[in-house]
């Protein structure tokens, strides 16, 4: 019932706005292009594909990108992006919730702000982002493209077929299609490494000899976590094998990490990156990364690392590895309720998931060893 209540305001208010937001529409080529996304790491990873198609069948345009400021490092720098906004938005923010009325504050203010940069084409990259789709309407970009999703609907000039279970980073180049009309490759994601992150993961990782295999064991949402003693258990193989095990973590990870590290013989241990570039510097020293539904595992594949994901209840067909699946590895228990989409608790009151529990060691193990066994060694 509130779902419908709220989808009926949207449109009130669509409806509202249509003759002073759809008043200046322009057709022809654009020249200043906006795309929101409101999204945490990964998924802001799954949009470069998108940014270089648009990057290459609109050279001459200029672009700019909208994100939370906590994913602003991961575009900061990139060949691909002419401008970044940044905005915190609500819902994505991982903190307390905001008062009654500051999301629709921060709306006009950021529309205010977006007004003034003058853009003529704003790509929705996220299907359900009402709140998105509202401030570019506020904002009187002429040209709005996204996806038929109910609460979007009102706010977009052009509305896209909805795909429920679509990649993210096809729909994204989906967009892309749809304002070029030039059907687009599909692209890799990509991640631009600085001098700087370079020379800090060479002097992490120091005079360390022979292949380096990186463990990621931590992630954004609890009920994507899985068991310590099975990280050791594929760690301490990884060595019997003759790989040196790099440990990483990002904030409120390290107990996790320091856990698996003091099991094992000679792990390197590193917490404490600046940055998620900085983390992908030192990925591309390994041979492979290990890890769960996480950024960190995009950051991965984005560097050009092969990857073994372990997924429970994020969506694999959404979320999942953008890249050769032969590099790109994933593994699931196959468990009936998976994937539910809940990432902070199992919804059926298993701790730890269940559906992560149910993946085993040695299928871990195995799959590992038959990764390294065909890539080659990092560029």
């Amino acid at each position: 019932m509130r779902s419908l209540i709220r989808r009926r305001l949207l449109w009130c208010v669509g409806l509202l706005l249509r003759p002073w937001s759809w008043s200046a529409t322009r057709v022809g080529a654009p020249h200043r292009i906006l795309v929101v996304k409101p999204d945490h790491m990964g998924d802001v990873l799954l949009l470069t594909p998108a940014l270089q198609a648009l990057r290459a069948q609109l050279p001459e345009a200029h672009i700019s990108v909208l994100v939370g400021p906590w994913a602003a490092s991961l575009l900061a720098g990139s060949p691909l992006v002419d401008h970044l906004h940044t905005c915190a938005f609500p819902g994505f923010t991982r903190q307390e919730r905001m008062g009654l009325l500051q999301p629709y504050w921060l709306l006009l203010t950021t529309a205010a702000r977006i007004t003034l940069a003058g853009y003529d084409v704003a790509l929705i990259a996220r299907d359900d982002h009402w709140w998105g789709a509202l401030l570019t309407a506020l904002a009187r970009i002429p040209r709005r493209i996204g996806f038929a999703v109910p609460e979007v609907a009102p706010f977009l000039t052009m509305q896209l077929p909805y795909a429920l279970g679509a990649h993210v980073a096809a729909q994204n180049l989906e967009l892309v299609a749809a304002l070029t009309g030039v059907e687009p490759a599909p692209y890799p994601m990509q991640l631009t490494i600085t001098p700087a992150a370079r020379v800090w993961a060479e002097e992490r990782l120091g005079s360390v000899q022979g292949r380096l295999v990186a463990i990621h064991p931590g992630a954004g949402g609890q009920a994507k976590l899985w068991l310590a003693e099975r990280w050791i258990a594929v760690a301490h193989a990884l060595e019997e094998a003759g790989s040196c095990v790099v440990l990483t973590g990002g904030p409120g990870e390290a107990a996790l990490v320091a856990t698996i590290g003091a099991a094992l013989r000679r792990p390197i241990i590193v917490t404490d990156a600046p940055s998620l570039v900085h983390l992908g510097a030192l990925f591309r020293c390994c041979q492979m990364v290990l890890g769960v539904d996480s950024g960190p595992l995009h950051v991965a594949v984005a560097v050009g690392v092969p990857t073994l994901a372990l997924f429970g209840p994020g969506n694999v067909g959404r979320f999942g590895p953008w890249g050769d699946p032969g590099r790109q590895v994933v593994i699931r228990s196959g468990l009936w309720c998976s994937p539910c989409g809940v990432l902070e608790h199992c919804p059926r009151g298993t701790a730890p998931s269940e559906c992560m529990a149910l993946i085993p060691s040695d299928a871990v193990i195995q799959r590992a060893t038959a990764l390294l066994e065909v890539t080659q060694s990092p560029v």
